[in-house]
């Protein structure tokens, strides 16, 4: 179990816990660093800044990640130390929550004319007050015995290039980084190997301000770190990492810091940031 988790996800997107809960159950497992990053929104951080009061041992880094679009593949760009009360930001964030309801809804018309029958109302009930992602719709799935788990509905329905796949809103990844930068935060590039050429996205961001490359990811064999964690020091970036924890009930989860992150990727970072 590490010590340092920068991927984490709440109710206030697509996870299944508070960001209270996300913060008591990082101190419980032993982490002293972790990171709120929730999709498109900045509203799980103040909660988690006032939980972690009652953690002297745990540091919350305010975090965001970024939905991009790329001609080819997907980038997420991760957002470190952002000013969260940024008007900008806020403004933003609230029109790319606005595309992913659109986005959710098609889905959800999509499927049932494959004939797979997903109430709306269910789907806004697991949401609750966070931001709708696919993980909703396919929890609704999975409780009606369309799928065995979160990982087929992905592969062969609702994830990029399925039968029910629908486009949001969605900005370049340089014009992410660009905007993370202006709210004062440290862009990183999430799970890279999700871009078609790891490295040329990389150059492409690096004078957009990319401080660092997620290397450590749940998914990622010892051979991809390793090769994640050259071209970060090729570029003189920081190889950071984490879980990508939403806290589903699903085989495939990895626990909260579950990923052997070095503390001193996190440190590289919190020295940048108080530069």
């Amino acid at each position: 179990m590490g010590q340092v988790d920068l991927h984490i996800h709440s109710t206030v997107s697509d996870g299944k816990f508070s960001p209270e809960v996300i913060v008591s159950k990082a101190a419980e497992l032993g982490l002293t660093i972790m990171s709120l990053t929730d999709h498109d929104s900045v509203d799980g951080i103040l909660p988690a800044l006032e939980a972690a009061k009652s953690f002297p041992g745990l540091r919350v880094i305010p975090g965001v990640e970024i939905s991009t679009d790329m001609p080819y593949g997907q980038a997420h760009v991760l957002g470190y130390f952002i000013d969260y009360t940024s008007d900008e930001l806020k403004s933003a964030l609230e029109r790319f929550r606005s595309s992913r309801q659109r986005r959710a809804r098609g889905m959800v018309t999509k499927l049932r004319d494959l004939g797979i029958d997903i109430d709306w109302q269910r789907v806004q009930e697991i949401a609750g007050d966070g931001s709708i992602g696919r993980p909703h719709i396919a929890q609704v799935m999975l409780e009606k015995g369309y799928i065995t788990s979160f990982t087929e509905a992905f592969d062969k329905y609702i994830g990029q290039g399925g039968p029910a796949y629908v486009e949001r809103e969605k900005m370049t990844p340089v014009e992410a980084a660009e905007m993370i930068v202006r709210a004062k935060g440290l862009p990183v590039l999430a799970h890279p190997f999700t871009v078609i050429d790891p490295e040329t996205t990389v150059t492409e961001l690096k004078p957009a301000g990319l401080v660092g490359i997620e290397a450590y990811y749940k998914d990622y064999t010892a051979d991809e770190i390793k090769n994640l964690v050259s071209l970060a020091e090729k570029y003189g970036l920081i190889a950071t990492g984490g879980t990508d924890y939403h806290g589903l009930d699903d085989s495939s989860e990895i626990m909260l810091g579950g990923v052997d992150v070095p503390l001193e990727s996190a440190e590289k970072l919190i020295a940048l940031a108080e530069k």
